[in-house]
């Protein structure tokens, strides 16, 4: 039954630009009015992209999903020489893959870390944000303004702060980038997850108005920015980043949030390395996103035998 459902549908940043970033038009990572209540859940709507090879039928036999899911990612990794890290769950039942535990330059997805962060200092201080901070929050999260999050950095308190949030968040892998330098931090796919679970999950030291703040946020993303994980469902809530590396002239392209496919919701994480351009990172990072809930769909869970 659980399985059913999933056939049942037979850029270092983010800046602004205009409509889907090029190459030529990607900028480097830039170290550097909303109401201060938004309302719930806003959801984005996005023409599904129809996956190469979808599934049809369910596994003959019972597969681990982990195993599934690397080879179906194999092919990435030829192709392209893009070496990516994979998270992807299923709030529903908790079942969950992951691939890779490389720790990656976040590029901009930190910046819902950054303003988790916030969230979090302002619960202990027991105040909503300022009109400032709303103000701010939403220009770094929807348009992925560098100089909003420059300054929500230091609001937080830079690294130490960072560190401090997500030993709340139960994120154990993650290292704040040093000084200003906030893109610079480095995590793995499976504390993505973790975050993501803090984001949208009820049981979450971030409580509800926070939780909604960032939904939304997450929801309504500049148009040009609506890539990665949004080719695997036609409804997001995102963040994406993406950074030349001078010294290896090649593209760190991430991209993270919340889906629904094939009826279902899935948290889904696409951490990546070493793509020749910005477009051939995207494509790599949203192929991923597709093999990833595939992955997931296509391997019966685990059942208990029947002891009588």
């Amino acid at each position: 039954m659980l399985l059913t459902g999933c056939f049942a549908a037979g850029q270092q940043t983010g800046d602004r630009g205009g409509h889907r970033p090029a190459q030529n038009q990607a900028k480097s990572q830039a170290q550097s009015q909303v109401p201060s209540r938004l309302p719930a859940t806003s959801e984005s709507k996005k023409p599904a992209r129809a996956p190469s090879g979808s599934p049809g039928t369910r596994a003959s036999a019972p597969t681990d999903v982990n195993s599934v899911l690397a080879r179906s990612l194999e092919p990435i990794r030829t192709r392209s020489g893009t070496r990516v890290s994979v998270a992807v769950m299923d709030p529903r039942d908790g079942r969950r893959a992951v691939y890779g535990s490389r720790a990656h330059v976040t590029a901009s997805i930190v910046k819902v870390d950054i303003l988790a962060a916030l969230l979090l200092r302002a619960q202990r201080e027991r105040r909503p944000l300022t009109r400032w901070e709303a103000s701010t929050a939403a220009s770094m999260i929807q348009s992925s303004d560098n100089a909003s999050a420059n300054a929500l950095w230091r609001r937080i308190g830079r690294g130490r702060g960072l560190t401090d949030a997500n030993r709340a968040l139960g994120l154990t892998s993650t290292q704040a980038g040093p000084g200003p330098h906030w893109g610079l931090t480095r995590t793995t796919a499976a504390d993505q997850l973790a975050l993501l679970s803090s984001v949208f999950d009820d049981h979450s030291p971030l409580k509800g108005p926070s939780r909604d703040l960032i939904q939304t946020l997450m929801g309504q993303i500049d148009d040009d920015q609506d890539w990665g994980v949004s080719a695997a469902g036609s409804h997001w809530q995102l963040k994406n980043g993406w950074l030349p590396r001078s010294h290896s002239q090649r593209w760190e392209i991430n991209s993270m949030g919340r889906v629904k496919a094939h009826g279902r919701i899935f948290y889904l994480v696409i951490l990546s390395h070493g793509s020749r351009t910005m477009s051939h990172g995207i494509s790599a990072v949203e192929q991923a996103a597709q093999s990833a809930v595939r992955a997931l769909c296509s391997t019966p869970p685990l059942v208990s035998p029947i002891v009588g």
